[in-house]
């Protein structure tokens, strides 16, 4: 049943800023921005105005399912975030949290975003420890009762150079695979850091791996895919994409399950394969004929695909977004929406942040639009300045957390889009929090991490 929109406490009353993000959400809701403001008599509001020309791509709601009310599955509690996305399928629902919470520790994971290198990769959790891999691809080990760090290990070879962008970590039966910027494949022992192994690839990886059934999958940045046994790296089989001269900064890990490996490359090909030997099963693309500028020519599925019950769900910066069914690839539904962000499907509902700042919950159906909010897009909006970059969004106990590159989380309704409240973190956030625990974890650009229980 729906959750009543008092239950909502866990992030503190939003504060003076959001005057300004209100004003757009209210916006967002209205068919016909310039009638509204004809029809506004009363003296103007304090705070801060944001031109309607910022929202004149918004989404709008479906009328048959604008008033229709959201169900959801219960909140259900995980012990781990093995993966990037969760699960080697990056459908994790509705996952667990008290309703307030606060930060318990918090910790520097090491080399920060900067101008040369980046933070790119989620952490993973498994086994009562979470794993991350910094900007300068050394893996740390920190306990999550305290965040104490256990072990690290810098996996930079001797003969590289600095300056370059890492791959990421997957946690499974006990070790850390790690893809990396120096196209290499490693496996470490989680207790200790110690090298299992180590296999070279044809190009550096941008993405986390993902491993599944005894094999882990990497997508390198020439768009291949390589499938790796993972006791000893020894390779199985590869697969090669369209080739892409240019793309967004990180990427996709793949999807796992039921046998079937569905790979997001950066030309925006959507490819569903055999896990056991490569076979193609059938494969789709989501680069739109509508292409207006440099940016929105960009094809890169930088999102994770979603394997959920049957179906795939993916979308594309290039403006696609689409469900295909897992055996045959028949596209269920299309819609015309863009976005570098990992859907997050929960029970019959989608929720997905766009590449125009907002956040909106689609349905699994038919891909239908319940509702959809804007989020703020400027940092100094009277003057349009330092554009905020948001990522998410997560489903965590009746509230959607996204967050932003000027450091600021927000926790909101999925059953109305309604700014429930915010929290402050230590800089700016560029990867999506994760939830292990009962806890949720923010990585932060400046690379402290920290918790919240």
């Amino acid at each position: 049943m729906r959750a009543p929109d008092l239950k909502f406490n866990w992030l503190a009353k939003p504060p003076a800023y959001a005057v300004a993000a209100l004003l757009a959400l209210a916006l967002s809701g209205c068919s016909n921005p310039l009638k509204w403001f004809e029809k506004a008599k009363d003296p103007p509001l304090e705070g801060d105005r944001i031109s309607i020309l910022l929202h004149q791509r918004t989404l709008s709601p479906d009328p048959k399912l604008a008033n229709v009310q959201i169900l959801l599955p219960a909140p259900a509690p995980n012990d781990d975030w093995p993966q990037s996305g969760g699960f080697a399928n990056h459908a994790m629902h509705h996952m667990q949290a008290p309703d307030v919470i606060n930060e318990a520790w918090s910790v520097n994971a090491g080399a920060g975003s900067n101008g040369e290198q980046r933070l790119v990769s989620s952490p993973v959790v498994g086994n009562g420890r979470i794993y991350v891999i910094d900007s300068a691809s050394v893996v740390s080990a920190y306990g999550i009762k305290d965040g104490k760090r256990l072990w690290k290990t810098n996996l930079t070879p001797n003969e590289e150079d600095e300056g370059h962008i890492p791959g990421g970590i997957a946690y499974d039966g006990g070790r850390i695979y790690v893809s990396t910027g120096f196209a290499q494949v490693i496996a470490l022992n989680a207790a200790n850091g110690a090298e299992i192994w180590r296999q070279r690839v044809s190009s550096p990886a941008h993405s986390a791996p993902t491993v599944r059934g005894g094999r882990v999958f990497v997508i390198t940045v020439d768009n291949k895919l390589f499938a790796m046994n993972a006791d000893n790296g020894e390779g199985l089989w590869t697969h090669t994409g369209i080739s892409e001269s240019a793309s967004l900064l990180g990427g996709a890990s793949p999807a796992v399950d039921n046998g079937v490996v569905v790979v997001p490359y950066s030309s925006g090909e959507l490819v569903a394969l055999r896990a056991e030997n490569g076979r193609l099963l059938w494969q789709e693309s989501l680069s739109s004929i509508k292409r207006t500028d440099v940016v929105s020519n960009l094809a890169h599925i930088r999102g994770r695909p979603v394997i959920d019950r049957g179906r795939v769900i993916a979308i594309s910066h290039a403006g696609i977004m689409g469900a295909f069914d897992l055996r045959n690839g028949r596209r269920l539904w299309q819609k015309e929406i863009g976005g570098s962000q990992s859907p997050w499907v929960a029970g019959d509902y989608i929720f997905v942040i766009t590449n125009d700042a907002e956040i909106a919950a689609v349905s699994r159906n038919t891909g239908g639009i319940h509702w959809v909010r804007a989020l703020p897009r400027y940092e100094d909006p009277k003057n349009q300045e330092k554009t905020i970059i948001w990522t998410g969004p997560i489903l965590v106990s009746d509230r959607l957390i996204a967050a932003g590159s000027h450091g600021k989380a927000l926790a909101i309704s999925p059953y109305t889009g309604r700014i429930l409240g915010s929290v402050k973190l230590p800089s700016g956030i560029s990867i999506p929090p994760i939830v292990a625990g009962n806890t949720v974890y923010f990585l932060a650009d400046d690379a402290d991490l920290v918790a919240f229980r």
